[in-house]
């Protein structure tokens, strides 16, 4: 596994991967020489200002080169990743999960050696890397129409969400059940797709139990960071763009844009479609388990 990794960027490059750092949830960091810094737990990234040399550092570099700088940054594709070697499998991942407004998405695509090296050529990577709509929407069409790809979308709107949490009484078998749909249906589409892979939310056994009760009989993977495979990258970015749609559709609708996450924006934005179109309308489209329904509501 490559932990170090080090090039000479252009001033052009240098800017861009700037702005993805300062954007992407990076935390800014003081080292010596550099023009600027970032890192998280598992990565360091200086670029230095002799020669505009990049530095990359930690157990998260073959992922950022692989998802951030070559796609993003450089567009030449440094790594020594065989998409020969990849099994075939089917790839898992969610959006909206924790976003107080709008549906929970769950998507899944199925992958082999050649769909994957398509994907990589158009950049795709794990949705929480893309900060633009416009750029989930792009990658979005061309995952869509790469030859041979299989995927399936689950989108549950706030009002049935509501519904099926009142039942679930638990997120994460709420989520195995999305999961598990995701996997049945594209088991049927490709029976002789081996495995699948899918972020792990929870204790394993939760996902599994929940394909057992739909008696769909896979090879099972799940590990924390999963969006680092192709598949789930992939599916990150269709669950997201549907996600996406549905929160611009029914912001227009209500005539209140509607903001992301659980901040006091959020919180606002929730309160106004209260006071617009009533408080029976919050079921409509937001998650009501949340605690800042009691925020809205001012309990």
């Amino acid at each position: 596994m490559k932990t170090s990794f080090t090039c000479e960027l252009t001033e052009e490059q240098v800017e861009c991967l700037r702005q993805i750092l300062a954007s992407g949830g990076y935390e800014e960091r003081e080292i010596p020489y550099t023009q600027f810094a970032y890192g998280t737990k598992d990565i360091s990234v200086a670029v230095y200002t002799k020669k505009n040399k990049l530095l990359i550092q930690g157990k998260g570099t073959e992922e950022f080169i692989e998802f951030v700088l070559e796609p993003r940054v450089t567009g030449v594709l440094t790594t020594s990743i065989s998409d020969d070697d990849i099994e075939p499998h089917f790839g898992i991942d969610e959006s909206g999960k924790g976003d107080y407004l709008g549906p929970l998405v769950i998507a899944g695509v199925f992958v082999n050696a050649e769909i994957a090296a398509h994907l990589r050529k158009l950049g795709v990577c794990d949705s929480k890397l893309v900060s633009s709509s416009v750029k989930i929407k792009k990658l979005a069409e061309g995952i869509r129409k790469t030859p041979g790809i299989v995927y399936h979308i689950v989108s549950v709107g706030p009002e049935r969400y509501n519904e099926l949490y009142s039942q679930f009484k638990n997120l994460n078998r709420f989520l195995a059940w999305g999961h598990a749909t995701v996997i049945e249906t594209l088991a049927t589409k490709v029976p002789e797709c081996p495995m699948a892979l899918s972020d792990q939310f929870a204790n394993p056994f939760v996902l599994k139990s929940a394909l057992a009760k739909k008696n769909v009989h896979i090879r099972l993977e799940q590990r924390t960071k999963a969006e680092s495979d192709v598949a789930v990258a992939a599916a990150s970015i269709l669950a997201r763009e549907r996600f996406v749609n549905w929160m611009d559709a029914a912001g227009k609708s209500a005539g209140i844009e509607f903001a992301l996450g659980v901040s006091p924006k959020v919180v606002s934005a929730a309160r106004q479609i209260v006071k617009t179109h009533g408080e029976s309308m919050l079921s409509k489209v937001a998650k009501l388990h949340f605690k800042t329904t009691k925020d809205v509501l001012g309990e």
